[in-house]
């Protein structure tokens, strides 16, 4: 890297800028556009989400306090705040969700190889979602309860790496389980969910597509068992069963045969029960599996900690999902960095150091490595403070 260029740019290099306006062209995001391009409101959102700017008059005061490294940076368009805002309101949102799919492939391929817990061959995801609150009389459009609004944010993990595949932000007042209608199914793949998404219905998609599913059960489901397998009960496991579900709506609904296994964990003193259409792996990998769901929870903690998602800088629809998939963007982007350069750091470290070091002039991998950080407990990115 040239120490001559700030590490912000050194930064944005491991952007794929051709593929960036590639997303712009598809959605027209320059239409009657004469200046503050696109490039430039991601920039400006970028910079906001790595420095923990609190407003649009925080940019913009940042920003313009460092006018004459503005093109060092990349940003060529005078910054202001009505500029960012009316880009975050018309600017077409899904030009940085597309952008991020892009981002979030190359991070994928650099993260095959990364374990999670589980020696496994099989992709592993876990589906989730996190509610951000929102003030009902300016955000009337998105809807939750009579007096207060929310969006709901539903990702899709990757667990090598933690990588959110799939990000769909709706209306608090959308069910999850919708979101399974969402889901391309890949075959073979294993999919981690939790009770709200037990509806058999749309988990008799997985057997169409030859894709695994590990759920909770409901205390009130009924079933027959028809056969039980032998367990090592001093593992924790009770039982492993095929059953066949019992009420004429869920057998209708799920025909086949389902996989029933009981398990004390010991962490909690908790009796819990999985439903999985798997019927190959070791029941007790299986309720290692369902334990490996924690990290989309931490996921969602981490992203709400560190970067700018619950509060936003526009209070339509489309700035909200801009800056959400923004900060999407820039978590990805960091753990591609991360990987790239070969980086012994949490990514909290990393963020920490980037947001100092924006405007220095030094090869970002001596900023990224010059000291002798450690990843202590309290900083690291499995280790968080949870919300109110």
């Amino acid at each position: 890297m040239n120490s001559g260029r700030t590490i912000f740019s050194q930064l944005m290099d491991h952007l794929p800028a051709y593929d960036f306006q590639q997303c712009v062209e598809r959605y027209r995001g320059h239409y009657k556009v004469q200046r503050f391009s696109c490039w430039d409101q991601f920039l400006c959102l970028a910079f906001a989400q790595l420095t923990y700017r609190e407003s649009l008059r925080d940019i913009e005061a940042c920003l313009r306090a460092n006018q004459t490294k503005l093109y060092h940076l990349g940003i060529r368009s005078r910054v202001s705040r009505n500029n960012l805002a009316h880009a975050n309101k018309t600017r077409d949102w899904r030009i940085y969700a597309d952008f991020a799919q892009v981002l979030i492939r190359h991070a994928r391929k650099l993260y095959a190889g990364e374990s999670f817990g589980l020696e496994l061959d099989q992709t592993v995801y876990a589906l989730d979602s996190t509610t951000i609150d929102l003030c009902l009389t300016l955000f009337p459009w998105a809807n939750f309860r009579e007096t207060k609004s929310a969006v709901k944010l539903h990702t899709l993990l990757d667990l090598r790496g933690s990588i959110p595949t799939l990000v769909v932000i709706t209306p608090g007042r959308v069910h999850d389980v919708k979101i399974l209608d969402r889901l391309v199914l890949e075959p073979g793949s294993i999919y981690i969910i939790d009770r709200g998404y037990l509806d058999y219905a749309r988990l008799y998609r997985f057997q169409h597509y030859s894709a695994f599913f590990v759920t909770r059960a409901k205390s009130n489901f009924g079933f027959r068992r028809l056969y039980s397998h032998p367990v090592d009960k001093t593992t924790g496991l009770k039982c492993d069963q095929t059953i066949a579900l019992t009420g004429y709506y869920a057998q209708r609904d799920y025909p086949d045969n389902l996989r029933r296994i009981r398990y004390l964990d010991p962490e909690q003193d908790k009796l819990l029960v999985f439903l999985t259409n798997n019927f190959s792996l070791p029941a007790l990998t299986i309720t290692k599996l369902y334990k490996c769901r924690r990290q989309v929870e931490l996921f969602f903690k981490w992203i709400k900690q560190h970067l700018r998602i619950k509060a936003f800088y526009g209070t339509s629809e489309n700035a909200v999902k801009t800056q959400v998939w923004t900060s999407i963007c820039v978590y990805v982007l960091v753990a591609i960095v991360k990987k790239r350069l070969n980086l012994n750091l949490s990514l909290y470290t990393i963020l920490q150091i980037l947001s100092v070091t924006l405007f220095e002039k030094n090869p970002i991998l001596q900023a990224l490595s010059s000291g002798n950080y450690q990843n202590e407990s309290a900083h690291d990115d499995t280790q968080l403070n949870l919300f109110n």
